[in-house]
């Protein structure tokens, strides 16, 4: 095997598939990252078993050429290094050549290394998905979905399901679903020109998180297909495949109360920053709790207090309150997490009595909803 490849290019691909790449990895082999020069470009991958992804380099795109003089063939090599070596390489150009022995030279400029390869033939091949059943989504609005709800799924091993996502496809309308048991994020868009449905399906938080990472927010459209145990990512240069969590996701449609006693209409950024400014003395011993008060008139109070430390009170104007009046506590960080996700200027706040979860949507907006489950403190 041998080519001339841009740095930059290699750098990037590097970048990407080292995402998938984990040193606790029971396959000596997966600690690598797998080359292979085919005469239309390269292919790299990286894989823990758990999540694989390669990225393909084209020889040549827009009239830019990125590899040149490619001999085909394909070697594994160490990820420990070969990272390091690319980025600190002189030149703009680098030449990696293997021979029979497996043995890899890299050079750039007047530097060679030389590293000792394994055989790609010992790689696992990775299971290739039947892509008919596939739908498309902007990469942007990919993003968004994975961002407002994936910070709320579980850290915790108990309930391994509950650390993924829950995404259903059903009569053209895609939903993604997070809980952790305290708080719940969902989102959901309309899908045209699919067919497909599937639902109960959970790809882990982790996949989601790497995935979002390496998706560039160009234009482009990424292409998503299931089948009963993984799910593939697939964009014009990248494979992002994930194993699915085994198990059945929880029935969350019953956690969302029908109706509310209490409805407050309030600037986000305010509400953000208030409940920012109030956690500063809710540290760590008492789940950051804080209390929301209202105030009669279009007023709420949110107070915090660690009788160790101190107290902090603080009022805001709202734009509107309906219904109860109502003293509620809640984790602040719960809050703060769930407010950043939404991106809208004003957020309405359902609440059905202290002790019974409440609802964060956008003004004017369902498809996107925060639940969190109040704090009792006394």
């Amino acid at each position: 095997m041998k080519f001339i490849i841009q740095r930059d290019q290699l750098i990037a691909s590097v970048q990407n598939v080292m995402k998938a790449i984990s040193p606790r990895t029971v396959i000596p082999i997966l600690t690598g990252i797998k080359v292979e020069a085919k005469s239309h470009g390269v292919t790299l991958t990286g894989s823990d078993s758990d999540v694989s992804i390669e990225s393909y380099i084209p020889a040549e795109e827009n009239e830019k050429v990125n590899v040149e003089q490619i001999e085909e063939g394909s070697i594994v090599l160490q990820a420990k290094y070969f990272p390091d070596i690319v980025r600190k390489l002189p030149e703009k150009t680098v030449e990696i050549e293997s021979d029979s022995d497996l043995k890899v030279t890299i050079r750039s400029g007047k530097a060679e290394f030389t590293l000792n390869g394994q055989d790609a033939e010992e790689y696992p091949q990775l299971p290739k998905i039947q892509t008919d059943d596939s739908f498309e989504l902007p990469i942007d609005l990919l993003k968004s979905l994975i961002k407002q709800t994936v910070f709320a799924v579980s850290t915790m091993e108990t309930r391994p399901i509950l650390t993924g996502v829950n995404i259903n496809l059903k009569e053209n309308v895609l939903k993604f679903i997070a809980t952790d048991s305290h708080r719940l994020a969902s989102r959901e868009i309309p899908v045209t020109n699919t067919n497909i449905e599937f639902n109960n399906i959970v790809v882990p938080g982790k996949s989601l998180n790497e995935l979002n990472k390496i998706l560039v927010d160009a234009e482009e459209t990424v292409e998503i297909s299931v089948t009963n145990n993984q799910i593939l990512f697939k964009t014009k240069h990248l494979n992002f495949l994930s194993r699915l969590l085994d198990g059945n996701y929880p029935e969350t449609s019953r956690l969302i109360p029908e109706q509310s006693k209490t409805l407050i209409q309030v600037k986000t950024k305010e509400l953000l920053s208030t409940i920012d400014r109030a956690s500063l003395l809710a540290k760590e011993e008492r789940n950051n709790v804080v209390r929301l008060t209202t105030q009669g008139t279009g007023l709420i109070e949110i107070t915090s207090n660690s009788p160790e430390i101190g107290n902090v009170t603080e009022d805001i104007t709202v734009q509107s309150i309906e219904g109860e009046e109502l003293k509620i506590s809640f984790s602040s960080k719960y809050m703060i997490e769930a407010l950043k996700a939404i991106e809208y200027d004003e957020v309405s706040i359902a609440f059905t009595g202290a002790m019974r979860p409440f609802i964060i949507r956008p003004v004017n907006d369902d498809s996107i909803l925060q639940l969190i489950l109040p704090v009792r403190t006394y």
